[in-house]
């Protein structure tokens, strides 16, 4: 039986779009905060929407997510700020890369760069071409092929205002206090208004929707649409509306981190160092006045304490030094968005900071709002949408991070020997099952890691494919290493042509020579 046509709109007295958002409350500052509210009011300029920001002094900011990946520049550039006045206000530097030292045991090493690799061969991902020239006399390295790791490796970085070379992309090194307030003098600018108090209650309409909070200090904010982004405690999300959380810890038991700023060094590599340590990593991350660094370590296989004085002997800083700790669990919120309420950063979830994924996923949740961005009915089928894609980008980004474990050959300690015998969610272990028999991997559209960079981690730690792959094994060796010594030319060529990433910040207040002309204006404020 065929189902009566539907009315059109205008048949039926609907006007699209006749309750729009006037108003919206953020709950928290910090970075989530700020760039929740600096990317709403740049995208809602014109509309009328009014947007009112509420932290507290107070509630410190984590600051656990100092290193970005790419995405973050390209939210800078959807802003219209000034990379050169960001980078030096910020106290930022380049980052091209991450290097993990030690987690396949003792004098192991390997890259996850950004930007090209190499260039795909008989319609296959370059990975192929590489493992199968490894097959024969030669071992070609990542470092051959991606100008960001050839750049890392030897402490080398263009300036960022300018084109990248080769194929390259960058993120930044961030101090996320400075950050914090540059984005809330953009905001600002485009007309968030701050508040300065902590929320006391929370008020309900008559449909069950959040209506208001009221304040430490009496006030009463009512908005159409609220924003969640008090950190952990999840003030709106998981205090008020009581959503449950998904504790990933059987896959991920690191739970604490402590952090620990020193000196700036003497060099200033650009890139994110994440070094393997009894019950976890540390993390070292340069920037222009000072290094961060931190501990991310499972509670279950080491004490405070004994992460506290691992830490500092690695550091090689004096005992009774204080590292600031933090606690949390792995994990994701069941439903980000509820009602007119959407949790962004922290109160969404946290995995650890391994690949620099905490700011992303900031970005990332306030842009998906965009792409769903509701009226005043609130229609749950928004809703579901927008937690079903958060949901499945956090699962594939912990199965990313699962995977830096999961192939180790470490037994060294308790926890080592536990991530090596650890049982792997299905979708992991089925990735990691195609890529051992024929080197194939398969990202899904919009997947946040790349083909390149699932190979960067499989391959460094270890795991061969069992056979190569058929259209490059069919190529004549000889055009096949005519074709790789070519690649790796232009890399080192590449690489030739840029400086050392130190001379880009010869001294904290300094402007770089290289950024001095475009300094003015700091961001744009119109269209």
């Amino acid at each position: 039986m065929q189902s009566p046509p539907r009315p059109s709109n205008a048949e039926s007295g609907h006007k699209p779009d006749q309750h729009p958002i006037r108003s919206i409350a953020i709950v928290g500052g910090g970075t989530a905060g700020w760039i929740s509210a600096a990317i709403l009011a740049r995208a809602l300029t014109g509309t009328g929407t009014r947007i009112t920001l509420i932290e507290s002094a107070q509630i410190g900011i984590i600051g656990v997510g100092e290193a970005t990946i790419p995405p973050f520049v390209d939210m800078l550039q959807f802003l219209d700020i000034n990379l050169a006045d960001f980078i030096h206000r910020t106290e930022a530097t380049m980052k091209l890369a991450i290097r993990f030292d030690g987690w396949n045991g003792s004098g192991s090493s390997y890259w996850h760069p950004f930007g090209t690799f190499g260039a795909g061969i008989a319609r296959r991902p370059f990975h192929h071409a590489l493992l199968h020239a490894r097959a024969g006399t030669d071992r070609p390295g990542v470092t051959d092929f991606n100008l960001c790791a050839a750049l890392a490796e030897r402490d080398l970085a263009f300036a960022p205002d300018s084109p990248p070379p080769g194929g390259a992309r960058f993120a930044l090194h961030l101090d996320a206090t400075l950050v914090a307030g540059y984005l809330r003098n953009y905001a600002e600018t485009l007309g968030v208004s701050r508040i300065e108090a902590t929320v006391a209650g929370v008020h309900r309409d008559d449909r069950g929707l959040l209506a208001a909070v009221s304040l430490s200090d009496g006030r009463r904010v009512p908005a159409d649409l609220f924003i969640d982004a008090s950190g952990f405690s999840g003030v709106l999300i998981n205090g008020e509306l009581g959503t449950g959380y998904i504790d990933w810890r059987a896959h991920l038991p690191c739970d604490r981190a402590l952090a620990l700023p020193t000196a700036r060094g003497a060099t200033l590599p650009p890139c994110t160092v994440a070094h393997a340590m009894d019950a976890g990593w540390r993390w070292r991350i340069p920037l222009q006045h000072r290094t961060g660094n931190g501990y991310v370590y499972s509670s279950a296989h080491l004490s405070d304490d004994a992460a506290a004085a691992e830490l500092l002997a690695a550091l090689g800083q004096p005992q009774g030094s204080q590292p600031r700790q933090l606690r949390f669990v792995p994990g994701r919120r069941t439903q980000a968005w509820v009602g007119n309420c959407v949790a962004i950063g922290l109160a969404s979830g946290f995995l650890e900071p391994l690949e620099s994924t905490s700011i992303h996923l900031v970005t990332a949740g306030v842009f998906n709002l965009l792409d769903h961005f509701p009226d005043r009915s609130f229609s749950p089928a928004l809703a579901a949408s927008y937690n079903a894609e958060l949901a499945q980008e956090l699962e594939r980004i912990r199965d990313f991070l699962i995977l830096h474990y999961a192939l180790t050959t470490r037994r060294d300690t308790p926890f080592w020997a536990d991530m090596a015998g650890a049982a792997l969610p299905d979708s992991l272990r089925e990735r990691i099952a195609l890529f051992a028999d024929a080197g194939i991997i398969r990202p899904a559209p919009r997947e946040l890691f790349t083909d390149a960079s699932w190979f960067y981690v499989l391959d460094g730690m270890g795991l061969v494919p069992r056979r190569s792959d058929p259209l490059i094994a069919a190529i004549d060796p000889a055009v096949l290493r005519t074709m790789l010594s070519r690649i790796s030319h232009d890399t080192v060529a590449a690489a030739a042509r840029v400086r050392p990433h130190a001379a880009l910040f010869p001294a904290r207040g300094a402007i770089p020579p290289v950024f001095a002309p475009a300094f003015t204006p700091a961001f744009k404020t119109s269209g």
